[in-house]
């Protein structure tokens, strides 16, 4: 086993989301709600939906595979698959297992990995310490969520927040300066009870999504900045030297709040809540995929994330781009 402990960075980059586009006003049929009430308080317009039969490894392996294309690499060239997630399309096998197989992807590691919204920053983290390490050489991660399976769709203040869709990157090591340079983990178990997945489910039986907004929304003000700052800290940088914010995409209210404290200019901050809502895991690399599509995202940029989700858990990192 040959150790690296050098960069890692993200060599390519997709995104998968379902054509069905869930707006609004449609939801304002079925609940008690509004466009102006849903977009004043979380700045969402639409997010996007699973037809039936369609399923979070499907999303994953789309999002997948546009990612290594974008590498520009061999699906031969893969040799471990980190799949982000807390909606499995089952208990198991894991979905990283079936993003294996429907890529046709040589049989090396694949995991799954459970951390709510904070998912892809983990698995970031992860990802890095198996290369650095010589466990592996080039990583698949997937953020794929589709919560949309899992909500009470007669609850205004969860079934209008969350939406379906997967983002990936390709890690592999990269030259020094380049790649994860700061991050920083954690998770605060006791406030696992304010959004959880109760088996006290929808008539059908299909446990749903519970949160205790207020307490959560409190929670994720305060976390953001602590978390950005402490990943900067190791990084040895200060948030001037930051090119792009991309915080989890849950709330725009969130979002403003950390921003401020942060002090970050607002053309730095990279959003698409409104056309997606809350993707979960996802979330974070959706945004990742459109800038490097749209050429916003240049390589020696540097970009501050941050994810904070169920358990309660908190991510940020900090990546010089490649």
């Amino acid at each position: 086993m040959a150790s690296t402990l050098g960069p890692v960075g993200i060599i390519g980059s997709g995104l998968a989301v379902p054509t069905r586009v869930i707006t609004n006003d449609d939801l304002s049929q079925t609940v008690d709600t509004s466009d102006e009430w849903i977009f004043s308080r979380t700045g969402i317009r639409e997010r996007r939906r699973l037809d039936a039969g369609t399923d979070t490894s499907d999303l994953a392996a789309a999002a997948g595979a546009r990612a290594i294309d974008n590498a520009g690499i061999g699906r031969d060239e893969i040799d471990t698959v980190i799949c982000a997630t807390i909606t499995q399309d089952m208990s198991f096998p894991n979905t990283a297992c079936m993003v294996q197989a429907k890529l046709g992807l040589p049989k090396g590691a694949a995991f799954d990995l459970g951390a709510a919204c904070s998912g892809f920053v983990y698995g970031m983290v992860t990802g890095s310490s198996l290369i650095q390490t010589g466990r592996a050489k080039t990583i698949l991660l997937v953020g794929a969520d589709a919560l949309s399976k899992h909500l009470d769709w007669t609850d205004r203040g969860t079934c209008v927040l969350f939406g379906d869709g997967a983002g990936a990157a390709v890690l592999r090591a990269v030259p020094e300066g380049f790649g994860l340079l700061g991050a920083n983990l954690g998770c605060d178990g006791t406030g696992g009870p304010l959004l959880l997945r109760t088996a006290n489910g929808r008539e059908d039986g299909v446990p749903v999504l519970q949160m205790s907004g207020r307490e959560v929304y409190k929670f994720a003000v305060r976390i953001q900045p602590e978390a950005c700052e402490a990943a900067l800290n190791e990084a040895g940088m200060t948030i001037d030297q930051i090119d792009w914010f991309i915080p989890h995409q849950a709330n725009i209210r969130i979002i403003e709040a950390a921003v401020q404290r942060l002090g970050i200019p607002e053309e730095k901050v990279l959003l698409n809540l409104d056309r997606y809502g809350n993707t979960s895991a996802a979330s974070i690399p959706i945004v990742l995929a459109e800038a490097v599509a749209d050429g916003r995202l240049k390589r020696g940029d540097n970009v501050l994330l941050v994810g904070f989700g169920a358990g309660l858990t908190w991510g940020s990192a900090v990546i010089r781009w490649y």
